[in-house]
C-alpha cells in the first residue's frame, strides 16, 4: 500500500481570551466619568431673595422703605450706604470701608435695629432688606466681598440690583 498523505489536523487554539486590559480600561472609564460628573457640577453661592411681602406695606406702620437698606459699589473699593429712600433717608448716606470696623458693623447695627422694630411690631424674625448694587466701575472682588459681609452679618434678605438712579450716580461720584 502506498503511503496514503495522513490527515492534518489542525492544531487547537486555547478558547480563554486574557481580560487584563479590558478589565483596566473599564475602571479607566469609569474614574473618568465620575471626574467629569463632579467638576460638571456648577459651585454657585446660595442667595436668599425677599419675600414678596416685605416689598409691600404689610408691616403695621412701614412700607418696603422702612426695611431696605442700600449698598451702592464704587470704583476703587468705595462702599456708600443708606436706608430707606435716598430723597428721605431714614439713615443719611455714609462712606465705610470694608471689614469689620466699616460695613460690617455697620449692617450688624442696623439689622439689629430692625429686628428690634420687629419684635416689637409682633413679627419677631424680620430683619432688613439689603439691596445690592455694583457700578461699572466697581469689580467683581468687591461684589463677592460684600456678599461674604452678607454671610457674616448674618443677614438672610438682599438682592442684586444693576440699576441706579441718577441721584445714586452723583452720591456715588462726590463721595
Amino acid at each position: 500500500m502506498k503511503n496514503l498523505p495522513q490527515k492534518i489536523r489542525s492544531k487547537k487554539l486555547s478558547s480563554r481570551v486574557d481580560l487584563t486590559a479590558m478589565v483596566s480600561v473599564s475602571f479607566l472609564l469609569i474614574i473618568f466619568f465620575m471626574i467629569t460628573i463632579e467638576l460638571r457640577k456648577s459651585k454657585v453661592m446660595d442667595l436668599s431673595l425677599p419675600d414678596y411681602d416685605a416689598y409691600t406695606c404689610g408691616w403695621t406702620g412701614g412700607c418696603g422703605e422702612n426695611i431696605s437698606y442700600t449698598i451702592l459699589l464704587g470704583g476703587d473699593n468705595k462702599i456708600v450706604s443708606y436706608m430707606g429712600l435716598l430723597e428721605i433717608p431714614k439713615v443719611a448716606p455714609k462712606k465705610l470701608e470694608y471689614g469689620k470696623d466699616g460695613i460690617r458693623k455697620e449692617l450688624s447695627k442696623q439689622n439689629k435695629n430692625m429686628l428690634d422694630y420687629s419684635a416689637r411690631l409682633g413679627r419677631p424674625g424680620r430683619g432688613m432688606v439689603v439691596i445690592i448694587k455694583p457700578s461699572k466701575k466697581s469689580n467683581f472682588k468687591n461684589l463677592v466681598d460684600i456678599l461674604d459681609e452678607m454671610a457674616i452679618a448674618k443677614i438672610d434678605t438682599y438682592a442684586i440690583v444693576n440699576e441706579f438712579s441718577p441721584e445714586e450716580s452723583k452720591l456715588l461720584a462726590s463721595k
